[in-house]
């Protein structure tokens, strides 16, 4: 199991997990019996600051999305704990778990798919405030028209369906929404990734400065280093539902110690033609989070494995100050 990552104590934690798995039953047979699991999250331990912007990235199903939807309640909890404020929220009920509604949003990759198309798009605004307030509806309708001025939008937007929107605009009617109830915590699960280049930039920019304004934390899921290397303050690398590495962006990107880390690095795409690096090339697919391999999980697509791999898995420790990795040769060179 993970150990828990200790950070300095003068930071105040929001958010804390404690070796979260999260399974889904393979079921099989005339009366469905369970046969097995799909270990989409396994053991994963850290802590989120107020105000800070963890990344989370990996290759697509090493678990990331699953572990922000886990930590919403959107996913039903194997084992382990979350802790939000130093409240265990992990076996609340559902009326006791409607206080942290407010608290933890969750913006989407495809934001046309998480809105209505026949709902104006002030009028979904406006059921995020008649379900959690009391407030009349000419100032819920005021407070719509607020929101949409704050993510760069129109009042005149209020009456228009999603379809009339870009896609840049329909993400920032998903951040609105986000923010309505003026949260402490969001999950980004791959907010930019469907969107142009020119307009990410806008949309970072947009999470950047209310972040700065309502002190905002974010757990930023994405498969593209390069926005998490400009928007994120630390990063989480995860392969097959496990944490491999986690530092301070600056860390991660000039001083990578875990194998794998180093090979998603090497395929980022540089704009000179002239510089040279060498591509780490992994062989093989991820293998299957059912059965995943004994040891270390990366081993068998690791240039670095040795015999020892493959029977003991390695901790997840602080290899270095504020530097976590899970490798048993750790740093070394390839």
């Amino acid at each position: 199991m993970n150990t828990v990552t200790k950070w300095p104590s003068e930071r105040e934690v929001l958010l804390e997990l404690e070796g979260v798995k999260k399974y889904f039953p393979i079921r099989g047979g005339v009366l469905k019996r369970v046969q097995g699991n799909v270990k989409a999250v396994e053991s994963v331990s850290l802590k989120l600051y107020k105000g800070e912007s963890l990344g989370v990235v990996g290759e697509s199903g090493c678990g990331k999305s699953t572990l922000g939807r886990t930590i919403l309640g959107l996913e039903e909890l194997t084992e382990g704990k979350i802790s939000f404020n130093e409240e265990e929220i992990q076996d609340l009920k559902r009326k006791e778990k409607k206080k942290f509604v407010k608290e933890m949003q969750m913006i989407f990759q495809d934001p046309y798919a998480s809105l209505n198309p026949r709902q104006r798009v002030g009028h979904a605004l406006d059921e995020v405030f008649k379900m959690h307030t009391n407030m009349p509806a000419q100032e819920r309708k005021d407070a719509v028209v607020d929101l949409l001025r704050e993510v760069g939008l129109k009042a005149e937007h209020y009456d228009r369906y999603p379809h009339e929107f870009s896609g840049g605009q329909r993400q920032r009617i998903g951040i609105a929404r986000a923010i309505a109830l003026n949260p402490q915590f969001i999950i980004c699960d791959e907010a930019v990734s469907a969107l142009d280049v020119s307009v990410q930039a806008q949309v970072l920019k947009l999470l950047k400065n209310l972040q700065e304004k309502y002190n905002l934390s974010y757990l930023f899921i994405s498969h593209d280093l390069g926005v998490v290397r400009y928007f994120c303050d630390r990063v989480l690398v995860m392969y097959l539902g496990n944490t491999v590495e986690m530092a301070d962006v600056s860390k991660i990107f000039s001083h990578p110690l875990h194998p794998y880390t180093r090979a998603l690095l090497s395929a980022i795409p540089r704009p000179k033609m002239n510089t040279k690096r060498e591509r780490i090339r992994l062989v093989g697919d991820m293998p299957n989070p059912a059965n995943p391999p004994s040891g270390c999980v990366f081993h068998t697509r690791c240039p670095m494995a040795q015999d020892i791999c493959k029977v003991e898995k390695p901790a997840f420790i602080e290899q270095e100050k504020d530097h976590f990795a899970a490798c048993h040769f750790a740093g070394e060179e390839l």
